[in-house]
């Protein structure tokens, strides 16, 4: 089996078996990162371009670490040291991208959709590195291959999501993976942070945190999208006073619930600090296992098989 599309624009797209073939692969390139040595020949004479116009760690610098692992040439363009800021346009970088031939480029951008526009007009692969508060569909890979690794199966697993999930790209990469794969999800905050209709993407919802976390095997926090939105509720302390993952309330959760936060982490305003760093949370263990994914994906589209 191989990938129906050159893209990865986002989880919508991908069929269960096309997620299961990320996974699976992502597994097998997992041990890579444990070596002395960690590089593999398999992607030599590959170009890679990681093309963000939004901050980023984890995601632009996994991707680098990704490519080189693959022994692809890795090259990162950060908008503010490129023609952006003489006023070229999107689609004029694209194009001017695309003439220098490279195989695959990773688009993070502001404005929901760049990436598929972008994917239309070049012949090159495209992956969305997040897009708006549209998707972040390797943050969800990477998630999925996390609670996989942990948990054996995605099937039938209760899954909360709380916080932000209005302005979340991941939280909607999340919903469309999770439920595609057999979880059953229930999505959580201030009234004001959910989606109208979300319901109809198949999860439940609740503004009671209680409620939220109570029976569940997965707690994934988000964090408050501080620079998408002017403040949807009074204050980060009353915020933090009902959507604050603590010891109380996290005990309501399953035995051997597991804790994830895609990051960066406002500590003590979404999650505790002795939760964040406590036995049950995997945040960190996501970090690792992302570079798992987009060695798997950048390794998929170039051709390879599972």
């Amino acid at each position: 089996m191989k990938l129906h599309s050159k893209d990865i624009l986002g989880m919508k797209e991908l069929t269960p078996g096309e997620i299961l073939l990320i996974l699976d692969t992502a597994d097998s390139f997992a041990e890579v990162s444990t070596r002395d040595i960690k590089k593999v020949p398999t992607l030599r004479g590959k170009t890679i371009i990681n093309l963000f116009y939004e901050a980023s760690t984890r995601t632009r610098t996994s991707f680098e670490l990704a490519a080189k692992r693959l022994s692809a040439d890795a090259i990162n363009i950060s908008t503010s040291t490129s023609s952006v800021v003489k006023g070229e346009t999107l689609i004029d970088t694209a194009r001017t991208l695309e003439a220098m031939n490279p195989d695959i480029v990773v688009i993070r951008h502001s404005a929901s959709g760049a990436p598929h526009l972008i994917a239309r007009m070049v012949r090159h692969s495209v992956i969305n590195g997040g897009d708006g508060f549209h998707e972040h569909p390797t943050q969800a890979l990477l998630d999925m291959l996390t609670i996989r690794r942990r948990k054996g199966s995605l099937k039938g697993l209760e899954v909360a999501i709380i916080g932000d999930i209005a302005h979340s790209r991941v939280a909607h990469s999340n919903i469309h993976g999770l439920t595609r794969m057999g979880c059953r999800v229930t999505v959580c905050g201030p009234a004001p942070m959910i989606p109208r209709d979300v319901e109809k993407l198949g999860v439940s919802v609740t503004c009671n945190m209680e409620e939220a976390v109570r029976n569940r095997d997965v707690v994934m926090m988000l964090r408050i999208q501080f620079e998408r939105h002017r403040a949807s509720f009074p204050s980060i302390r009353e915020y933090a006073k009902f959507y604050c993952l603590n010891e109380e309330r996290l005990a309501l959760a399953n035995p051997g619930a597991l804790v994830m936060h895609p990051g960066p982490i406002n500590r003590g305003t979404e999650i505790a600090p002795d939760i964040a760093d406590g036995m049950q949370s995997v945040i960190l263990e996501q970090v690792t296992n992302g570079i798992a994914v987009r060695m798997a994906l950048l390794y998929l589209l170039s051709g390879g098989s599972p």
